[in-house]
């Protein structure tokens, strides 16, 4: 199989190419560039270049970037490699980049590559049947998702991901839960068709995904429209019936303009006469029940009889 570079090298040659790939090279490529092995081991007994991996050089002497170290894993585990996991998600938009992160590739299932610090390299027999069609090679976004929630310490954690890369409008819960059918093995398989449900249905994060689960459908109360447009803005959860806009915020606001905005948007709501409920990720984690009980008596203000459900003796939400 031909490198997913060499195309490349044929039209703009090996100047630019190294240029374009960060001032990082492979040896392959230099000796594809018409490179000699003695012109390959000059710069680096002259120390003017240095290795990032076997067979992989940066062509500085300086600090090697987070991008560089993207570039430079998958150069050197060969033709047959691409990102995959978390690094493959950042790469294509899903979730924000972290440099504090290892990075991942994948190659087929029949190749071997020897470790390398910071390098994590994963094999998989269906490889090439999950990549997406772009260079420098990497998994499909549906595939990306599922990689990391198989490899996620809980299905929370794997909640989390689904949400924050559905959120960034380049994969959808469809195309995820189509993937899943030709995983079978993987980890936390079983439980995330119900989630992707509720992503589908409009939850855009984790928190919002407990409030569905722990105060929403545990106390029986109704359900309620996830991510109106009203006044360029979404609500995050909107009880039509009752004027009840509950908002929800798992980051801690502590400067003064995210307070200002949150203020904002609470008195919005009040000039559409309508009530808000706010919560953090403690409220909805530790005292759901709590929020239950509060939303109800919301609720109740516009009908009386609405009944709930206690989810224990000693539930409040009654």
């Amino acid at each position: 199989m031909d490198w997913w570079w060499w195309r490349r090298l044929g039209e703009i040659g090996l100047e630019a190419l190294i240029r374009d790939q960060g001032r990082i090279v492979a040896r392959s490529q230099l000796l594809a560039g018409g490179w000699s092995a003695a012109q390959v081991r000059r710069p680096l007994r002259d120390r003017r270049w240095q290795r990032v991996h076997p067979g992989v050089y940066a062509t500085h002497t300086g600090p090697i970037g987070y991008d560089e170290h993207l570039l430079a894993a998958l150069l050197y585990a060969g033709p047959e490699a691409a990102w995959s996991h978390h690094t493959a998600a950042e790469q294509l938009g899903l979730i924000k980049p972290d440099a504090r992160r290892l990075v991942h590739v994948v190659i087929p299932e029949r190749r071997r590559v020897q470790p390398r610090p910071n390098l994590v390299v994963h094999r998989d027999e269906r490889w090439a049947d999950r990549l997406a069609t772009v260079a420098p090679p990497r998994r499909t976004p549906e595939h990306a998702v599922l990689d990391i929630v198989g490899t996620s310490r809980s299905l929370e954690q794997g909640a989390a991901i689904i949400a924050e890369a559905c959120q960034s409008g380049r994969v959808h819960p469809e195309g995820i839960l189509d993937a899943l059918h030709t995983r079978p093995r993987l980890r936390h398989r079983r439980s995330l068709h119900p989630i992707l449900a509720d992503v589908a249905a409009g939850s855009h994060s984790l928190l919002e995904l407990r409030y569905l689960r722990d105060v929403e459908r545990r106390h029986a109360l109704p359900r309620g429209i996830r991510q109106r447009a009203v006044e360029r803005e979404f609500t995050d959860v909107f009880y039509a019936d009752f004027g009840l806009v509950v908002e929800l915020d798992g980051r801690l606001h502590l400067d003064p303009h995210h307070r200002r905005r949150d203020l904002t948007r609470d008195n919005r709501a009040t000039l559409r006469t309508e009530s808000t409920l706010r919560y953090g990720w403690l409220d909805i984690t530790t005292h759901p029940c709590t929020a239950a009980a509060q939303v109800l008596h919301v609720l109740r203000r516009t009908q009386p009889t609405l009944t709930t459900r206690r989810c224990s003796p000693t539930c409040p939400a009654t």
